[in-house]
């Protein structure tokens, strides 16, 4: 969603500026997208290597995704995406730059879509925290019974792109363009957090349930706590949609400072959720013994005697509601929902350069002048 309606603008005005095709190329393959049902990973983030260098200025030239080449067919491209969430179950990849770019790196400044199957990509599995329990202990230790994830690093080792297939080639003046209402729409859709902490909050009143505690002020006082930093993030989502407006294009664009607003309150609140469902459920969240353990012939019986906590809960619902805690918290469920919440669609620090670019100091500087006598 993302990367479409991000590309749905930017093609159109690269088109008005040098009267390029690329607006009417990227309908067709969105049409295509749309006619199929396909699911699209939008590739944004390259290794940079050197942070300190441009990317026309790096020993290797690789750290960026660049142009080799061009044919009458084509352009053939070199380099590599990483952090890629959903990459090996998406059926096309949608490649963009990754910051702002000068003329000297134009052959940086390119934009394309690719079948996810098409020769030459290589796709590298990343690890996981206990992503072992998937195979060892799918049924109990693994926390979320039914969904994963996983990312990967994304390797074009000189992949040939059609021109019909082209969005940006060389456009390096619009590079920053792109980067900014991609990463607008993205930290926008980190409302998805809140789906997540609805979940972590609903084990934590659970576990509370089955331990006995549920009804102590201080822990009603920290679930509540919990309920109000999840309910802010989702009202800025929809406060940075609401407020957006349409595009000369047609698309409609989100209110870019509150989509950064939002996108650094997720930074922040997730790990405090997460931080007070760890203080309720207690330390058995990482001692909790393993389901070979409950189901051992001979240690089994006191494993279910000493995990047990309120009469008529069964010890195995305990146990269950403390590894999904685990999970979204310190394991696989952890690396969508902290670690991502930090770094995906940009680090905390990239959030507070665009709202002190965005924010409109003077007519606050104005408003507090009038009220107190000061005058322009």
């Amino acid at each position: 969603m993302d990367t479409l309606n991000a590309l749905s603008i930017v093609t159109y005005d690269i088109d008005q500026k040098y009267g390029t095709e690329y607006n009417k190329r990227f309908l067709k393959f969105l049409k295509y997208v749309q006619e199929n049902d396909l699911v699209c990973t939008g590739a944004m983030t390259d290794p940079k290597g050197d942070r300190s260098l441009r990317p026309a200025d790096q020993t290797d030239p690789d750290q960026y995704l660049h142009l080799v080449k061009e044919t009458r067919d084509g352009i053939v491209v070199r380099g590599c995406k990483i952090h890629q969430t959903g990459a090996v179950n998406s059926h096309e990849i949608i490649a963009m730059p990754t910051r702002a770019m000068r003329e000297e790196d134009k052959e940086y400044a390119i934009s394309f879509a690719l079948p996810a199957d098409t020769e030459g990509i290589i796709y590298v599995y990343g690890r996981q925290p206990c992503d072992t329990r998937k195979v060892d202990s799918p049924n109990m230790d693994v926390g979320n019974i039914h969904y994963g994830g996983q990312e990967c690093m994304v390797i074009f080792d000189d992949v040939f792109v059609p021109w019909e297939r082209v969005f940006m080639y060389k456009e390096w003046d619009f590079a920053s363009d792109l980067v900014e209402r991609f990463a607008s729409y993205h930290r926008q859709s980190y409302a998805c957090k809140s789906g997540i902490g609805d979940v972590l909050i609903g084990a934590t009143q659970l576990i509370a349930e089955y331990q006995g505690t549920s009804k102590a002020s201080h822990i009603r006082d920290k679930i509540i706590e919990m309920i109000q930093l999840n309910e802010t993030m989702i009202s800025c989502s929809l406060s940075c949609a609401y407020e957006g407006h349409q595009e000369p294009c047609g698309t409609y664009f989100v209110n870019t400072l509150f989509a950064n607003v939002s996108k650094l309150n997720v930074t922040r609140f997730p790990y405090e959720i997460a931080r007070l469902a760890q203080e309720v459920a207690g330390g058995v969240v990482v001692t909790m013994p393993s389901e070979k353990d409950l189901r051992h012939p001979r240690v089994g019986e006191y494993v279910a005697k000493y995990l047990k906590g309120v009469n008529g809960i069964p010890v195995e619902n305990r146990i269950r509601i403390v590894r999904l805690i685990e999970n979204l918290t310190v394991g696989l469920g952890a690396v969508c929902y902290l670690t991502e919440s930090m770094h995906g669609a940009g680090s905390p620090m990239a959030q507070k350069i665009m709202i002190g670019r965005r924010v409109n100091m003077d007519r606050m500087k104005n408003a507090a002048k009038r009220l107190c006598g000061i005058e322009s």
